[in-house]
């Protein structure tokens, strides 16, 4: 258990574990502490034999708004880039490759990093007002947290380039016929999860990490040579004129003047 003011909170239940991203004041945007948090709370349920079952989850009104821009620009400090990109790709494939079933909650906003962390759950629920995002692309950036692994394993090659090219937020429905989420909630989002989980509880879990298992070994170094493409394909994008327009309107609150430079 851990304290009620930390920035990820894990809660162990018997069989399940409910992990609960716990920055409400910025909709759970995710920094730097947040994220080497969450990998030193991944490795814990995923030492612990009692668990079978991983609710990921945000506290307040969404689940992620993504990485914590406003914390990224504060900092000038631009060696520190690629470790920040490493700590990424450490919770990305501890949690895909994690011998539990994970469940992704959304409520309110899943954007940007905080999409690519919750697509990659076994199954996903939203709730029918949530709002789903793939909006690097607003401040000429790429996808992240292997968020085009993720897309593509769900949407294919092309329907993956629209809906990045687009960043667009969708409504929960558009995401759910898309296939983004595989089920909508549209009254008590909890009960929905722990009618999933008892159901899951009741089969031979055992068996069904093995599928995961063999699954997620077949395609780890696919996630691996997606996470380091990012990792530097990012850091070429930082330096571009579009991304610094990006972030001058961002914090402008303006729609921002691309010119592909």
């Amino acid at each position: 258990m851990t304290t009620q003011n930390a920035p990820v909170l894990l809660n162990v239940d018997g069989r399940v574990a409910t992990l609960t991203l716990n920055r409400p004041e910025v909709l759970n945007a995710m920094d730097v502490p947040m994220l080497r948090e969450i990998v030193e709370r991944l490795k814990e349920v995923e030492s612990n034999d009692a668990v079978d079952v991983l609710v990921l989850t945000g506290s307040g009104r969404g689940f992620s708004a993504g990485g914590d821009i406003k914390s990224m620009l504060s900092s000038t400090d631009e060696s520190a880039f690629l470790p920040v990109m490493e700590t990424i790709s450490e919770m990305m494939i501890t949690l895909y490759s994690l011998p539990k079933l994970v469940i992704s909650a959304i409520h309110g906003p899943a954007a940007g990093l905080g999409l690519s962390f919750a697509l990659a759950a076994d199954y996903i629920f939203a709730e029918k007002q949530s709002k789903l995002a793939m909006n690097f692309i607003g401040i000429g950036l790429i996808p992240d947290g292997g968020g085009h692994f993720f897309l593509e394993r769900r949407l294919g090659e092309t329907k993956t380039k629209q809906v990045i090219w687009e960043g667009k937020t969708m409504g929960a429905d558009e995401a759910f016929s898309l296939g983004l989420v595989d089920q909508l909630v549209e009254v008590e989002l909890q009960n929905a999860v722990s009618e999933k989980i008892n159901e899951w509880l009741h089969k031979p879990v055992k068996a069904m990490v093995k599928t995961k298992a063999i699954l997620a070994d077949a395609n780890k170094q696919k996630l691996l040579n997606v996470l380091e493409l990012e990792k530097y394909g990012q850091q070429e994008m930082r330096s571009t004129k579009d991304h610094r327009e990006g972030v001058q309107a961002f914090l402008e609150k303006r729609r921002p003047n691309f010119t592909g430079k």
